[in-house]
């Protein structure tokens, strides 16, 4: 915080009325003016979207996009992504300092002894249709938690909240596993506490009750990788939407489940799905060239998915590491896949074509992510699932933040456009 501030100028009958505004200063990033006390002088500002509005302070993560950095707690992307793993980022995100050697077992333990689900849940699956989409599944599963554990819904006892989040970090592979696993009428896995995180995952995924399951080390970093890249990004419309539901002092499952409904949208959580869909549109190494003069046609509406990025200007800096995660399952795997050949051209025309370099249309998190689980098996629709799962730890995160700080109600103002006052007419007279 400073001293310094802005001078606000608003027109009026008895002539222009200043308002001295509070310029606050974050540890990184631009200034934020203050506009707060507006609303006592009969002002408000209009922000559609809130692209131009600090909706909270946090200290959790930091994005500048101009120049590709992601931080976690002041550490870079690209270093916890090489030398830490997800539980551990987890720790970080949660606690704000990486753990010591026996916080770290001790955290993991916890988690990985809270990866079952009450029995009842089992039950609860069945009130769906088998053909339900598996967020669909997601977001009434994690709702309903709370009616499971209302032990631990007291969002006023920080012991409450400590179990509640263990709870979420540890169920929410084994609820999206078990929403997998409905929709193709194979039996729920239980969890092992001999595997890690992100195996427990895939054994739960493709696990079946006749034989043991084998998990590829490989294929479990990558998955824990994309579970890490994913855990948090500052304040996107899901963690807002966390945020707010929050700021009513709603229990922590219905805001994650309210996260949950906001991911599924396709502008949001359903970008590496895009990519899969487009993929399957070109169809055929022989029909990139067309494609690629399609997007860049400017009054041809079609677009390439997973190039480029609304946040990052320049590169995301997840990117890098999905590729190298991409490439090493691919080599483990040695599929012979269409779709796959396609986007390694895609990949290469545009690391190399100066429209796309100039354009800084360079692949993204999704389009590397959405390569990695078709090459895993994992159907589309599950890809929004997996995403959920790796950013609950960040709503979480969130969520303990702006409870911790009582946060008031979030109550956005509007830009009134309607009709002004009118007289009821009685239905015979209109």
């Amino acid at each position: 915080m400073t001293n310094k501030t802005a001078t606000l100028s608003i027109p009026g009958s008895e002539g222009n009325q200043e308002i001295q505004l509070p310029i606050h200063e974050g540890t990184m990033g631009p200034d934020v003016v203050d506009v707060g006390k507006l609303t006592g002088h009969g002002a408000f500002t209009f922000d559609p979207g809130f692209t131009s509005t600090a909706s909270c302070e946090s200290k959790i993560t930091f994005i500048d996009g101009e120049k590709g950095v992601l931080l976690h707690r002041g550490y870079p992307i690209e270093q916890l992504a090489e030398h830490s793993d997800y539980l551990e980022t987890c720790y970080l995100l949660m606690h704000g300092e990486l753990p010591n050697a026996g916080q770290k077992k001790a955290f993991v333990d916890m988690v990985t002894n809270h990866t079952m689900v009450h029995e009842q849940i089992r039950t609860f699956y069945n009130g769906f249709r088998r053909d339900a989409h598996p967020m669909a599944i997601m977001c009434g599963v994690v709702g309903a938690l709370s009616a499971f554990y209302h032990d631990s819904t007291d969002i006023s006892d920080p012991y409450h909240r400590e179990v509640a989040a263990f709870r979420l970090i540890a169920k929410m592979p084994t609820l999206a596993a078990m929403s997998y696993k409905f929709s193709i009428g194979q039996p729920f896995m239980y969890p092992r506490n001999d595997l890690d995180y992100s195996a427990n995952f895939l054994h739960m995924m493709f696990g079946n009750p006749c034989e043991p399951s084998v998990i590829s080390p490989t294929l479990a970093r990558a998955m824990d990788r994309i579970f890490l890249l994913h855990a948090d990004h500052e304040q996107n419309a899901s963690t807002s939407t966390v945020r707010l539901a929050g700021s009513s002092l709603a229990n922590p499952f219905a805001c994650i489940a309210a996260g949950i409904a906001a991911l599924w949208g396709p502008s949001h959580g359903g970008a590496n799905e895009a990519v899969v869909k487009m993929l399957d549109d070109i169809g055929d190494v022989s029909r990139i060239d067309e494609f690629v003069a399609k997007a860049k046609d400017k009054n041809d509406p079609f677009r390439l998915m997973g190039f480029g990025h609304r946040v990052y200007k320049n590169f995301d800096p997840r990117a890098n590491v999905m590729k190298q995660a991409a490439d090493e399952v691919l080599a483990e795997l040695g599929i012979q896949d269409e779709n796959l050949e396609i986007a390694k051209r895609l990949e290469e025309i545009a690391l190399s074509d100066p429209y796309f370099i100039e354009k800084k249309l360079y692949p993204n998190v999704d389009f590397y992510s959405g390569i990695i689980l078709k090459a895993l098996g994992i159907p589309t629709s599950m890809f929004t699932v997996i995403f959920a799962v790796g950013r609950t730890v960040g709503w979480i995160a969130h969520w303990n933040e702006m409870i911790a700080e009582s946060s008031r109600i979030g109550r956005p103002r509007q830009l009134y456009t309607g009709y002004s006052t009118r007289d009821f007419v009685p239905v015979g007279k209109r």
